[in-house]
Formats: C-alpha cells, sequence, structure tokens
C-alpha cells in the first residue's frame, strides 16, 4: 500500500520531517514540514500531492492535517 507519511530528518532535539511517499521503501518527495520555527513551516507541492491521493495513496493523519492546514485537501 502506498502512503503519504513523515519522515525524520535532523539532529537530535531538533526535528525536521520530510513529506514523503511510500510503499515501504521511498518513492518521492513532496514536500516539508519544520515543526521548530514559530509558526511552524509546511511546503507541499500541492499538483503532487493531489496526484498521489487520486491515484490511491493513503495519507497518515498527521499528514492528512498538514495537508488541511496547508489548504491542498
Amino acid at each position: 500500500m502506498v502512503k503519504i507519511r513523515l519522515r525524520r530528518m535532523g539532529a537530535k532535539k531538533a526535528p525536521f520531517y520530510r513529506i514523503v511517499v511510500a510503499d515501504g521503501r521511498f518513492i518521492e518527495e513532496i514536500g516539508y514540514y519544520d515543526p521548530t520555527t514559530d509558526p511552524a513551516t509546511v511546503k507541499i507541492d500541492d499538483e503532487k500531492a493531489k496526484q498521489w491521493i487520486a491515484n490511491g495513496a493513503q495519507p497518515t493523519d498527521t499528514v492528512r492535517a498538514l495537508l488541511k492546514k496547508a489548504g491542498t485537501l
């Protein structure tokens, strides 16, 4: 099953997340989320996200919330 999920990057105590499409292994990066900034930074490629969702990719609960916040969903 193809999922749109977060991949944690960054140092210890300084998280940085990439929003990726994966089916167990990485397929494509479609954006990023940085919770350390104030307010938190969310950058998503709307076209790619909509295309993957149309093709049946399931976003995780956290990614779904980020997509709604960014106005993609």
